[in-house]
């Protein structure tokens, strides 16, 4: 017997025995007991120490009154609660069955009736429990018991007391209420006044959760999760599980609205959706769900497609690439010319696509910051607080934009806030990715041991971690550009090397769990097209196609040409961007080899220093007399 369970045991004599531990919680320890005065087994929860002393063990107990006078088949009732040396204890009914949790981990996804058979249930018992004025605060599958095959709902407003008694002083100690995979936003962002559609928005994560597997938002990080929770929207229960009925769909989608307002105003509201077949999605312009299924309906039916640069082709690349046993769909082609004054702007790694086809995000305008060009409308539109950035990137959700300014990782929203500052770990001038694990990755530096990709939260203060990558071969030098691949199993990068002096490049295959590169072509810059197709750019501006397969990161079948005019900037940069719908859009002009160095005197003539020299010049710099001049002459190669 443990130190601690002998001394509870010792100080609940007469009481409580307690038998054995069953596990630990956020806020408790939970014992088996038995009641001596009763005779009967009860499940004891004592509060962790850290939290009794920040709540007040009195102020507690005080508050939990309230949950004592909830009576309720699918409520755990609280049968106890005091002290005993300082330490802070309440007695439940010990159930014998499991917990959502333990059903959920060994099955993973549950039939679909009776998934909504126990929301139901839960449904009901919160709904009397808000009638009442207790709100959970901390609905999740392990607060959830299955009794006889009936949900009970445990830890009725403990939480509330916590929060209640406990107030700032728990974020001052760096503890929190609520598991972030079932947060509402609003509790997400800390807010104390809750009310039921919190409660909702976590029950509609628990069905979430039994009906497809997995939470509606997950992540390696609390942070991640949070940020997601905050700013994404979950996919269609029906994409993942095609059985699920649409008014089940409607109704979950209904509860996790990211605003208040947007879902059920009660639980009973939400239990009958459940069961009414003629339920749909609300579709008013206020609501949050509303403006995601329109856009997930807009992204089928849309077929047209914007460009960007001073000459822009676009084409419909999914239906251009898919097989063609069932025959080719038409290509659209569009040339488009940006506005006056918002022209593109940089030499490196100037636009990105949103996920959807829907919105161009570039580097342009007379403070090269970054311009939203929607596919709908004619103009593009300056995001605040984005002067100077350069390497846009989406995140998987297209809800939010990555960019450098200057060696600085800055993330922004489509809300009008301010970009929040992420940190410098990634050198952002080779360029970064979101991937779908809610890791932004980049190159970290030297490609000595503990260097090559480095990834990071995109929350701010988020630590940066490494990933050493094994090289292809003696003289790689680094890695730009990456692209993480939708499966999260690989990511793709422009390898660079050098050897004499020259530099050549090449396409690579970076796997993340065995940390080894393979290079796949010789080319400057790729992109993944969801056709299963490997796009790519060579040296000389001309855009490929292959077939690639992303689980075994292989080419599996030779290239076609798309383009042959693709524009290259500096460092291996192309103006280069595709959706997961088969958009594709770039800039054309070629490679950058027939700029001409020019004199220019002070009343504005200009003359070539040679006409017969030509090339990629860079950079030129004035000696002190003005009569000599010095450039940096770059090409693939040398």
């Amino acid at each position: 017997m443990s130190g601690e369970l002998s001394r509870l045991t010792a100080a609940l004599a007469g009481r409580y025995h307690l038998e054995r531990e069953l596990g630990q919680g956020g806020m408790a320890t939970v014992y088996l007991a038995h009641d001596v005065r009763h005779d009967r087994r009860v499940a004891l929860k004592v509060l962790r120490p850290e939290l009794a002393a920040v709540i007040g063990a009195e102020r507690f107990l005080a508050e939990i009154k309230t949950t004592a006078n909830l009576q309720h088949p699918h409520i755990l009732p609280l049968f106890d609660s005091g002290t005993v040396d300082g330490t802070v204890f309440y007695a439940m009914p010990y159930v014998e069955g499991e917990s959502l949790r333990d059903r959920l981990s060994r099955e993973k996804q549950l039939p679909i009736d009776e998934a909504v058979r126990i929301t139901r249930e839960v449904a009901s018992a919160l709904d009397y429990a808000h009638r009442h004025g207790v709100i959970h605060r901390d609905i999740k599958p392990e607060n959830i018991l299955l009794h006889d095959g009936q949900a009970l709902v445990a830890d009725f407003g403990i939480a509330l007391a916590a929060a209640r008694t406990g107030g700032t002083r728990m974020t001052e100690t760096g503890m929190s209420l609520g598991t972030p995979h079932y947060m509402s936003p609003e509790q997400a962002m800390g807010e104390r006044a809750l009310d039921a559609r919190s409660d909702v928005y976590a029950l509609g994560c628990v069905l979430y959760e039994m009906l497809v597997g997995e939470p509606p938002f997950t992540g390696p990080t609390a942070q991640a999760i949070v940020a997601k929770v905050m700013t994404a929207e979950p996919v269609r229960l029906t994409a993942l599980r095609k059985t699920v009925p649409a008014n089940v769909e409607a109704a979950t989608l209904t509860a996790l609205a990211k605003l208040p307002a947007d879902r059920f105003a009660s639980a009973r509201e939400f239990a009958e959706a459940l069961t009414n077949p003629g339920f749909i999605l609300p579709t008013a312009a206020g609501s949050g769900v509303g403006r995601s299924v329109t856009q997930g309906s807009g992204r089928r039916s849309l077929y047209s497609a914007i460009a960007t640069a001073a000459l822009l082709l676009v084409l419909a690349l999914w239906g251009w690439l898919r097989p063609r046993r069932a025959g080719p769909k038409p290509v659209a082609r569009l040339n488009v010319v940006l506005d006056a004054g918002q022209e593109m702007r940089g030499d490196g790694g100037r636009m990105a696509l949103s996920p959807d086809g829907s919105r161009l995000i570039y580097t342009g305008g007379s403070q090269g910051q970054l311009l939203l060009r929607p596919r709908d409308q004619l103009h593009a539109t300056p995001l605040p607080g984005t002067e100077g950035a350069i390497n846009p990137f989406f995140s998987p959700e297209g809800d939010q934009i990555g960019f450098f300014v200057g060696t600085t990782l800055k993330v922004v929203s489509f809300d009008g806030k301010p970009p929040v500052a992420i940190g410098d770990s990634l050198l952002g001038v080779m360029g970064a990715s979101w991937g779908p694990d809610g890791f932004i990755y980049g190159w970290a530096g030297g490609m000595e041991a503990g260097g090559g990709i480095g990834r990071m939260v995109p929350v701010a203060g988020s630590a940066f971690s490494r990933i050493a990558v094994t090289r292809t071969s003696s003289d790689e030098i680094g890695y730009r550009w990456p692209e993480v691949l939708p499966n999260g199993k690989g990511i793709l990068v422009t390898a660079a090397y050098s050897q004499a002096n020259q530099m050549r490049f090449a396409i690579a295959a970076i796997h993340l769990a065995t940390k080894r590169a393979a290079v796949l072509v010789n080319a400057v810059r790729a992109r993944y097209a969801a056709s299963g197709h490997l796009l790519y750019v060579t040296a000389d501006g001309a855009l490929m196609a292959a077939p690639f397969d992303q689980e075994t990161l292989k080419l599996t079948g030779h290239p076609v040409v798309v383009s042959e005019s693709v524009r290259l900037g500096e460092f291996s940069a192309a103006d280069l961007a595709v959706s997961a719908t088969g958009t594709l859009v770039y800039a054309t002009g070629g490679v950058a080899r027939d700029r001409v160095l020019m004199w220019v005197a002070r009343d504005g003539t200009a003359e070539p220093v040679d006409s017969a020299w030509r090339g990629e010049f860079d950079a030129p710099a004035l000696s002190p007399d003005g009569n000599q001049v010095a450039v940096s002459l770059g090409a693939v190669g040398n």
